[in-house]
């Protein structure tokens, strides 16, 4: 049985998931629900392909439990994203998005879809980054209008040391050109890009654990609230950590439990 499959199945058994699909009132237009989202080739969250990615497969349970067909929608740029729920674009925003206050003030989410926390990656033989003092000497890669462009500025790298061009996607490979000594990246990805490439170092956590989410606009109280019973009905099930381990790897749940400053589990 497939990942998908399973998280529907353990959402079926959840009686407000049930209680909500009834609820002509959290089908979208058109019976689509379009999600849109910063789309990259590969991406452990959210893919243009079918089953492919974490947050995908939790939306195409919820689109099927719901009889909805599911749509993404790509859009440019990170910070394009908000505009576009804005103007009605679509109907949610995923993939890899992070809370932020600055989106809070415009926008509305779910509960935790992921955890995740900023980690600074160097790749060797550079050295680990292990101070902030550490991180302010380095040449910064960052993408700008990210939550992550935000954490170097709040880390305080001085803005020469910034390079805020670097491409979506592309950060780990800032590091291998040179073109960047450090970037930060969620803990998420840097996992898994550590999984693609075991020279990437994973060193300081900047700022404190954080979540990714689904955004909605503030007017869509029903839509949120469908979505949200069924993400927390998904994490209590024991798929959750089956497609953890899936996309990030067998020692992704004990990396995410470290970055949370939670204590290890016994075995």
């Amino acid at each position: 049985m497939t990942g998908a499959r399973l998280l529907l199945a353990g959402a079926l058994a959840v009686g407000p998931a049930v209680a909500f699909a009834q609820d002509a009132g959290t089908v979208p237009k058109k019976g689509t629900l379009r999600v849109l989202a910063v789309v990259a080739a590969n991406d452990e969250f959210l893919t243009d392909q079918p089953g492919v990615g974490l947050e995908r497969e939790l939306l195409e349970a919820f689109a099927k439990l719901r009889q909805l067909q599911l749509e993404v929608v790509s859009v440019d740029s990170w910070d394009g994203l908000v505009p576009a729920l804005l103007k009605d674009r679509g109907d949610l925003i995923a993939g890899r998005f992070t809370v932020t206050e600055g989106r809070q003030r415009q926008i509305d989410f779910t509960p935790e879809v992921f955890p995740t926390r900023n980690v600074v990656v160097t790749r060797r033989p550079h050295p680990v980054v292990s101070t902030l003092e550490q991180l302010r000497s380095e040449h910064v890669g960052t993408v700008k209008g990210t939550s992550l462009a935000e954490a170097v500025a709040a880390a305080g790298v001085p803005a020469g040391n910034v390079d805020d061009g670097v491409p979506t996607g592309k950060l780990p490979d800032a590091l291998r050109s040179g073109r960047a000594t450090a970037v930060v990246l969620g803990v998420d990805s840097a996992i898994a890009e550590h999984r693609h490439d075991p020279d990437l170092q994973l060193g300081l956590f900047v700022g404190p654990p954080g979540a990714l989410a689904w955004g909605v606009r503030k007017s869509d109280h029903v839509l949120k609230e469908a979505l949200s019973s069924y993400v927390s009905s998904a994490r209590r099930t024991s798929t959750w950590n089956r497609l953890v381990v899936k996309y990030f790897g067998e020692d992704a749940p004990e990396l995410l439990r470290q970055a949370r400053g939670e204590k290890a589990r016994d075995p």
